[in-house]
């Protein structure tokens, strides 16, 4: 099974999230930070790669928020949220984009209103709950 972490950085209310650059299955649409563990990782270590090479910045790595299991390609695969804290605000020390065009702080709900790749709106109500936002 491929297994796959996405990063809920939560503040002020706002969440955020990247836009996927062109190409490829999910290319431009919207999704929580994150990316595919390679062989050998933690959630931790994944984490921590990803956000280097995404985003050029380091992590704070806090506690899971959810899980979810879905099929790609014919294949088995699951995506597990953690809750993290990225060095910088995005504004006044701004991120590095190398996978995606650009990245933005909305609301929980607002997820709703963009084309958010589907493995991870299939978190999304857990990670409602466990951020206490409710259902």
């Amino acid at each position: 099974m491929s297994n796959s972490i996405a990063c809920i950085d939560y503040r002020n209310g706002k969440v955020l999230i990247a836009k996927r650059k062109a190409g490829g299955d999910m290319g431009e649409r919207w999704e929580f930070p994150g990316g595919k563990m390679e062989e050998g990782e933690d959630y931790t270590a994944a984490i921590v790669r990803e956000m280097k090479e995404e985003f050029g910045c380091s992590v704070k790595v806090f506690e899971e928020l959810g899980k979810a299991v879905f099929t790609h390609h014919n294949e088995p695969c699951s995506v597990t949220a953690f809750r993290v804290e990225l060095a910088s605000d995005g504004i006044t020390i701004p991120y590095t984009l190398t996978e995606h065009t650009k990245i933005e702080w909305i609301t929980i709900d607002e997820i709703e209103n963009r084309s958010f790749v589907d493995s991870d709106l299939r978190l999304l109500p857990q990670i409602k709950i466990n951020l206490n936002l409710g259902e």
